[in-house]
């Protein structure tokens, strides 16, 4: 057998024992103790909650391990903990552990509701828009297409059902319309995941693909939200379709206009005011709330709002991975498995023995598939694409999944759907996500690599390794020094190339006047501005965006500048810009204020030591900087930056590679092959540097020196060519002091032009 099916098959057995053991116990105390209480019992509910996030994570597990979304897995520990394996192997320690007494089960549904809304958070947060934007034609002629055919079909099949399968024969027109919309929409999380986890999200083809399935969700629930009005009134009420559509459309352009700002006003002072823990998950919870609530008021379901919700919290401009994350692991971590585990519960397959239900299944199941195939291939050709782009987009948006079972729970819940159509959408939710990822895999090996594609995928792969582009958000420590109005116009310069936020903190001493430190941080934003809008003043490439404007927020604590660093670096900051007068200490090195300053902040710190005739000149026009490389990482981060601002003010940059008299092929005592292996290696140093320029579309020279001293190299290229800024990668070395290391030490004490010191 395969190891990783050995491996699979282990922990199956693993979870089989260990659920047996824990379901037999809670059995038992379940059995003992019925009768003996009346109304809920607090002890059962954590049981099932216990129950069904544990059975739910080894399955999910081993799902995984099979190349099956872990949401499956969820869904299958309810269907066994049911009443189709559990209940039909032990029926009265079923019903023990999950009583049909509505108080009991009361409890776990309100869990379950709220799981609906945080889902529905967490699927709005991974909606990419700008991704909408860039395939929007393909992905919109794929995503309508997709929808109409399935949707025709499964509408069909609600009209021609016997009302013995309908929950209210009167309203058929809302089972038909919820039938149609489980048949119709894809699974946007389901088929991210798939697609991210085949590692084929960033080919073209993936990227029609999500983008098409957010359009499906998008539309999917703005459907809901209206189905939901017509099951209140009943019958087709213009009226009242007509409110819930203007609703709906005033809602969205609010949400995507004024509420868009609201919400990232909302999540950066919540960020930067309150000291508590995780106040921005607050803050997120809150939104997703409030929005719930407002859609509920114009008469359409609460799920739309979450929806909206998570898309805005997604947008917003310094939501750091760790509160992302912290948001992810609480919703992964406890609504999904009770969610999908309860919708697994409601399933009852033991209806499929009636042949004329099994009959229907596989019915529903084809006409899902192939309305959903045909109409996605239909579209991707109308969208322009190749045949086998058309092929491998109806394989994947095939995968219906969470967004099936959430709509089918909804149905459910309201009335619209019978226990035996609700089984019978979560079997079809089931069979076409199971089958999606070996569909995927197989056409998408079929699919070959354009040259724009490769060279797309060859960018993203870049970006991915950076250091600058992976910046999110940018703090300045300045004073009204010569330095810090020099510091602030590189951090302008950096930040204008995406547009990143920048927060300026003014480090004037402890004691001045409120007044004077507001004044330096208005001077500091005023200098960001001036240097951030060149960014639009060069021409983008065809793939780029233009960037945001930078936003500036400005800080005048009556603190020690250390203090004010430490307290302002809580909120989460990628790189730390110093520029302050007292930066090099009478006996040399740095100033006891920048070592104080530089040990508040954890991350990647920046040091501006300005000095030369040439200082003025650079505020106005920058003409030259050399950036010495070695072939680590902390220089290649520094050249990065050094690229950035050459692009961004038009400098000449210069990149100096020193092979040092010590090292090996400095003297003779190598071989030829010892130096022809050096050589080559400086030449491969070189030629990244030049790609790494190519990428950031920046101008650039290189320079080798041989035998020499590092520090001496770089100093008399600063001389010769008649460099303003050296930019210069280094290591922060462990001690008392700022020390980064004798070369740093040596041009920070002979240098005659400006530099900027990069630790990372």
């Amino acid at each position: 057998m395969h190891p990783a099916r050995q491996s699979v098959f282990r922990l199956v057995l693993q979870s089989g024992s260990i659920m047996a053991g824990a379901t037999l116990l809670w059995s038992s105390a379940a059995l003992a103790a019925q009768g003996k209480e009346s109304g809920p019992s607090e002890a059962l509910f954590v049981a099932q909650i216990v129950l069904l996030l544990l059975l739910g994570r080894l399955l999910g597990e081993a799902m995984q391990r099979i190349g099956q979304p872990a949401v499956m897995g969820q869904l299958l520990a309810g269907i066994l903990l049911g009443p189709s394996v559990f209940g039909l192997l032990w029926p009265a320690a079923q019903h023990a552990i999950f009583p049909p007494d509505r108080e009991q089960k009361s409890m776990i549904d309100a869990v379950s509701q709220l799981g609906i809304l945080m889902l529905l958070l967490l699927t709005g947060m991974g909606t990419d828009l700008k991704l909408v934007r860039k395939v929007g034609r393909a992905a919109i002629g794929v995503s309508i297409a997709g929808i109409a055919v399935p949707f025709a079909c499964g509408f069909a099949l609600g009209e021609f059902l016997p009302d013995s399968m309908l929950a209210r024969p009167e309203q058929r027109l809302v089972t038909s319309l919820f039938l149609g919309t489980a048949l119709a929409i894809s699974s946007v999380k389901i088929v991210a995941m798939v697609v991210r986890e085949m590692n084929f999200l960033r080919r073209n083809v993936g990227q029609i693909i999500v983008a098409s399935a957010i359009i499906d969700d998008t539309i999917g629930w703005v459907i809901v939200a209206i189905i939901f009005g017509l099951a209140e009134h009943g019958t087709v009420d213009a009226v009242g379709l007509g409110r819930s559509v203007i609703g709906i459309a005033l809602f969205l352009i609010l949400s995507f206009t004024l509420g868009r700002r609201l919400v990232f006003a909302l999540i950066r002072w919540t960020n930067d005011r309150f000291v508590s823990e995780a106040p921005v998950i607050t803050a997120i919870l809150v939104v997703m709330g409030v929005m719930a609530l407002i859609t509920d008021l114009i008469g359409v379901h609460t799920v739309l709002g979450a929806f909206v919700a998570g898309i805005l919290v997604g947008e917003s401009p310094i939501l750091t991975h760790r509160i992302d994350e912290q948001l992810r692991g609480l919703i992964t971590g406890l609504f999904m498995p009770v969610f999908f585990g309860l919708s697994g519960l409601s399933a009852d397959l033991t209806i499929l023995r009636d042949p004329f239900l099994v009959l229907v299944t596989v019915g529903l199941i084809l006409i899902a598939s192939i309305g959903k195939f045909g109409g996605a291939f239909v579209g991707g050709a109308i969208g322009g694409l190749r045949r086998a782009e058309c092929l491998a987009l109806a394989c994947g948006m095939n995968a219906r999944g969470s967004t099936e079972v959430i709509v089918a729970s909804i149905g459910l819940a309201m009335g619209a759907l019978t226990q035996n159509l609700f089984t019978m959408i979560v079997t079809m939710a089931v069979v076409t996500t199971m089958a999606m990822p070996p569909m995927l895999r197989w056409a998408l090996g079929r699919l070959p690599f354009d040259a724009a594609e490769k060279e797309r995928l060859e960018r993203e792969a870049f970006e991915e390794q950076g250091f600058v582009t992976k910046l999110e958000r940018i703090l300045l420590a300045v004073d009204d020094s010569a330095n810090g109005k020099y510091a602030s116009r590189l951090a302008g310069l950096v930040a204008g190339w995406r547009g990143l936020p920048i927060t300026v903190l003014s480090l004037e001493p402890e004691g001045l006047r409120a007044g004077i430190k507001a004044a330096t941080a208005r001077s500091a934003e005023e200098t960001v501005k001036a240097a951030a809008a060149t960014a639009k003043t060069l021409d983008a490439a065809p793939e780029e965006e233009k960037p945001a404007p930078v936003e500036v927020t400005r800080r005048a604590p009556d603190a020690q500048p250390e203090e004010a660093v430490a307290s302002e670096a809580r909120k989460g900051y990628d790189l730390l810009l110093i520029g302050i007068d007292n930066t090099v200490a009478p006996q040399g090195g740095f100033h006891e204020e920048i070592e104080r300053i530089a040990a508040a902040f954890e991350g990647p710190v920046a040091v501006l030591v300005s000095r030369g005739r040439r200082f003025d000149r650079w505020l106005e026009h920058p003409t030259d900087i050399l950036a010495p490389i070695s072939g680590t990482k902390v220089s290649r981060n520094a050249a990065e930056i050094a690229l950035v601002l050459a692009r961004m003010s038009d400098a000449a940059l210069t990149a100096l590679y020193v092979r040092s008299s010590g090292g090996r092929a400095g003297g003779r005592r190598g071989g030829g092959g010892e130096a022809t292996a050096t050589r080559r290696y400086e030449e491969t140093m070189l030629k990244d540097i030049v790609e790494l320029a190519d990428r950031y579309r920046a101008p650039i020279r290189t320079a080798l020196r041989v035998n020499m001293a590092a520090e001496d190299a770089i100093l008399r290229q600063a001389r010769r060519g008649r460099h303003d800024l050296i930019v210069m990668g280094v290591n922060r070395r462990p001690g008392p002091t700022l020390f980064f290391g004798n070369v740093a030490a040596a041009v920070l004490e002979q240098a005659e032009c400006s530099v900027l010191f990069v630790s990372t």
